[in-house]
């Protein structure tokens, strides 16, 4: 017997296993359900946030469990499905528990919820457990498999929490902790910067597609459960990164020199700074589409009028100038010689990076200057703003891109040597609305609360710097961005 009411427990051989969380879809406004698997510890803890699997992190980095994602069947079915194979799970890793959150309304309002284990080689039905009961809560823990005498085995749970994520996080250890660092804490004075900070980290390479996994054999279309639990749930898909965006070719002719005189070209890496090919982050489309970059090369303070239409929204500019001298880079406005500075720097040899959102329907006039020092200006899309996934180093001004959930970054503002400056970042978003999240004028570092995602943070920077996530809350590091 397969069927089990909640404090019910069943045995299991061990065998690799999909398991669905699956519910009625109610139709427009009904609460939104996502399926999660915690592993858990002797101690009843996760050890880390790396523990969970979820929409945000759907596959364990060392065990054997990953959600495949969501599938929808006849009469509104719909299924998220995990996978698990407990013979490759840690020896560490007591218990996997299944549970599921609730986004715009709560468990009450979900019919005909259940959690339903298969043989992924057969698909003979392992265990079924129908949800019953289910008023306010916001989070439920619907079964957790575990050892038990070298083996392992399935237990209903079906604990809600009207507290939500948060409840449910606290049970299972999911806490923010302290910074160990003194977050006012001042760097030592003449401590030096690091002896060669490169402009800017690389990214990894690209992770390899898996192979999709084998289909199990059918899943029998009628299962024998109570009345209230539909009869199948849909198949699950396949578990494949999805491929990663080819980036635009630059169309011939697309450099340009501005102004009448021909000016030397200031040398630019292979990779200036920092860019990858291919798309570098997840931001919304409405934060601006791909273009062909356009680049421009001067001397000294020159207008460029740039004759190459672009689409609406943000617009990445990066600029090399050589030699020392200070420059300042301005969007003019339309028939007028006033407008918004966007860069101003007095590092030397500078490689930076700023952003301007366009209107896509006026020309864009930027305006460059300099003390007669060599520059090359590129503009190209906000795809190839780096993703803030780890910790980011760089000199100067700089923007980063942040699409998915951070409530707190860490900050360290090194300057240029023994001078301090003054060093702020700005969280945008994508109507070009700012908000100041860190300023500071003196070396050290703070961590510091940013809005909720997505944003691009534009930095303005004297010298040295780095940026990084914080440890992410529970609730913050579980919500979908939908």
């Amino acid at each position: 017997m397969t069927e089990i009411i909640k404090g019910g427990n069943l045995p299991l051989g061990g065998e690799p296993m999909r398991v669905a969380v699956v519910r009625r879809d109610g139709g427009p406004g009904s609460p939104a359900v996502d399926a999660a698997a915690l592993l858990v510890g002797a101690d009843g803890k996760v050890r880390g946030r790396g523990d969970l699997v979820f929409y945000n992190q759907p596959e364990h980095a060392a065990s054997s469990v990953r959600l495949l994602g969501e599938a929808r069947g006849d009469g509104g079915v719909t299924a998220d499905w995990l996978e698990i194979d407990p013979g490759r799970v840690e020896p560490s890793v007591e218990r996997i528990v299944v549970a599921a959150s609730c986004d715009g309304g709560t468990f009450g309002e979900v019919a005909d919820l259940y959690l339903r284990a298969v043989s992924e080689a057969t698909g003979e039905q392992l265990a079924l457990y129908a949800v019953e009961g289910a008023t306010t809560e916001t989070a439920i823990l619907l079964g957790e498999f575990y050892r038990r005498d070298g083996g392992w085995k399935f237990r209903a749970v079906g604990q809600g929490y009207a507290s939500g994520l948060p409840g449910l996080a606290a049970d299972f250890g999911f806490t923010v902790p302290e910074d160990p660092e003194d977050p006012e804490e001042e760097l030592e004075e003449g401590e030096p910067a690091p002896a060669a900070f490169p402009d800017r980290l690389p990214l990894p390479p690209p992770l390899p597609e898996p192979a999709a996994p084998t289909a199990p054999a059918a899943v029998p279309a009628a299962v024998p459960a109570p009345a209230a639990v539909p009869a199948a749930a849909p198949a699950p898909p396949p578990f494949r990164l999805p491929p990663a965006e080819s980036a635009p070719q630059p169309s011939d002719g697309v450099e340009k020199t501005a102004g009448p005189a021909p000016a030397a070209t200031v040398p630019l890496p292979a990779e200036p700074v920092g860019v990858v090919s291919g798309r570098s982050n997840a931001l919304p489309v409405d934060f601006g589409k791909e273009f062909p970059e356009v680049r421009y090369s001067g001397r000294g303070r020159e207008v460029i009028e740039v004759d190459t239409p672009l689409p609406r929204g943000f617009v990445v500019v990066d600029l090399v100038k050589e030699a020392e001298g200070y420059v300042r880079v301005t969007v003019l406005d339309r028939g007028s010689d006033n407008g918004r500075q966007i860069m101003a720097s007095v590092l030397d040899d500078l490689r930076g990076r700023t952003v301007f959102r366009h209107g896509g329907k006026a020309a864009i006039r930027l305006e460059v200057d300099t003390f007669q020092c060599a520059w090359t200006i590129t503009l190209r899309p906000v795809t190839v703003l780096h993703e803030l996934d780890g910790r980011i180093e760089g000199r100067g001004p700089d923007v980063l891109a942040y699409s998915r959930y951070i409530d707190h970054i860490k900050v360290r503002h090194l300057g240029r040597g023994d001078e301090r400056g003054y060093m702020s970042v700005h969280a945008v978003r994508k109507n070009d609305n700012r908000e100041l999240v860190f300023e500071r004028e003196s070396r050290g570092r703070n961590t510091v609360e940013v809005p909720m995602n997505p944003r691009l943070l534009v930095i303005d920077a004297p010298g040295a710097w780095s940026v990084e996530p914080a440890e992410l809350s529970a609730i913050g590091f579980w919500i979908r961005n939908r």
